[in-house]
């Protein structure tokens, strides 16, 4: 229902705390909510209609528990959401949130995946930080159960996509218009975190990110993969106040980003990082080639994922979630199944090794639509990489998957890494 009715207030009971230490490591999948636009913002590309979401989703929240996962990456499209400043259409997300939560599954809270309402524009509109923050906070009002969130997905793919590559929503090409991007992407990840803390002073925040890693080709290429792997740390660096090295300080400020505004993530982000996580996402397509004229193109994997997160770790010193994977099912058809494993003991590598990984997520639920050539094209292909078909029929790698969590479940619940809750308020 639109709120211009004021929200229901909540019970005590609804104030509950989730124990995270019942769950023990965090085995999740999530629900494919991408929605950037394409074609000038003439056609949106949201998941959750072309994947059959929205006729099925009991169907679909009834699957996750079915699979054995206690944690779901989700959350009530943006676009659809927020009507206008302050105006809010509730009532998909009334529905299914009771659902999760009657189902005992411990939501992570996705507000933002790659796109925004048609009214905001694009990631270029000032005006989105300040926009977006009133949203979480109005969410984390209506919602306050919920403790675990992801304000803005994959950040740095949002803005190389939207605004380096040309793909999505603003589809442009130029320097100045990616620094605008980045800065008023993390800037709305940042002022949401705090107005969702104001709310829910124990709040946790998951930031997903992709995880790259870029390779000389020659030593011509080694200035430009230099370059890149500076780069790659741009969003995560200034959502946890970490200061960027300086030829990246010199390419923001070149690129329109002024002192002020990046005090502002010096100020702002160090109080707010004792209440996060580092999600790392990893695919096949995180590793790249770059050629002496500077361009790019995917190596497939030369180091793999926990080589390039003991690079992430190591930089900010967080507790790591595996928050993002997957593979097509091939030929063989145990193509999925096979780079399941190879990530689980990639993550069981690093928790040999000392660093706290918290959770592991196989994404998503069902097959997508259209990723092979990143949502740029509506040609209604099939991804099949989920647990399960668009028939919600099981994958052979949602029954890998489901073995996985029956077996590696109470072991590692013994263990160590296990995130206890409260986290004390300031």
């Amino acid at each position: 229902m639109l709120d211009a009715l004021p929200a229901r207030p909540a019970s005590p009971a609804a104030l509950g705390l989730h124990s995270l230490a019942d769950q023990g490591f965090l085995f999740a999948t999530g629900i494919e909510n991408s929605a950037p636009t394409i074609d000038g913002g003439r056609i949106r590309r949201d998941q959750m209609a072309e994947c059959g979401h929205y006729d099925r989703w009991r169907e679909d929240l009834a699957l996750v528990k079915e699979i054995g996962c206690g944690v779901l990456r989700y959350g009530p499209q943006f676009h659809t959401t927020l009507r206008g400043p302050g105006l809010h259409d509730w009532a998909f997300a009334d529905e299914t949130f009771a659902e999760v939560r009657r189902l005992g599954i411990l939501p992570v809270v996705d507000l933002c995946h790659f796109g925004v309402p048609d009214w905001i524009g694009d990631f270029q509109n000032p005006d989105f930080p300040e926009l977006f923050a009133a949203y979480a906070e109005a969410f984390a009002r209506r919602f306050p159960w919920v403790q675990l969130y992801t304000p803005v997905n994959e950040m740095f793919i949002t803005a190389v996509f939207s605004a380096k590559y040309g793909w999505w929503n603003e589809q442009r090409t130029d320097d100045r218009s990616y620094v605008t991007a980045i800065k008023n992407v993390v800037r709305a990840n940042v002022m949401a975190m705090q107005a969702i803390v104001r709310v829910r002073p124990d709040a946790i925040f998951i930031q997903s990110e992709s995880t790259e890693q870029f390779h000389a080709e020659c030593p011509d290429s080694l200035v430009h993969a230099d370059h890149r792997n500076a780069e790659r740390f741009l969003t995560l660096d200034l959502n946890y106040g970490h200061r960027v090295c300086s030829s990246m300080y010199e390419y923001l400020m070149d690129n329109g980003m002024t002192r002020e505004e990046y005090h502002f993530f010096q100020r702002s982000a160090p109080a707010l990082k004792r209440h996060c996580i580092m999600g790392n996402d990893w695919y096949a397509t995180n590793e790249h080639i770059i050629g002496a004229n500077g361009h790019s193109r995917w190596a497939g994997e030369v180091f793999g994922y926990d080589t390039v997160t003991r690079d992430y770790h190591t930089r900010y010193g967080l507790p790591i979630m595996h928050t993002e994977t997957n593979m097509d099912e091939g030929p063989r058809g145990d193509e999925a199944e096979r780079w399941l494993w190879k990530q689980w003991s990639g993550l069981m590598r690093l928790r040999r090794d000392g660093v706290p990984i918290l959770g592991f997520t196989w994404y998503s639920l069902t097959d997508q639509i259209d990723w092979t050539h990143a949502l740029r094209e509506r040609r209604g292909d099939v991804n099949p990489r989920g647990l399960y078909d668009l028939d919600r029929k099981i994958r052979p790698v949602g029954r890998a998957y489901q073995r996985l969590i029956e077996g590696w479940r109470p072991v590692l619940a013994q263990q160590g890494h296990c995130l206890r809750l409260p986290v004390a308020a300031a």
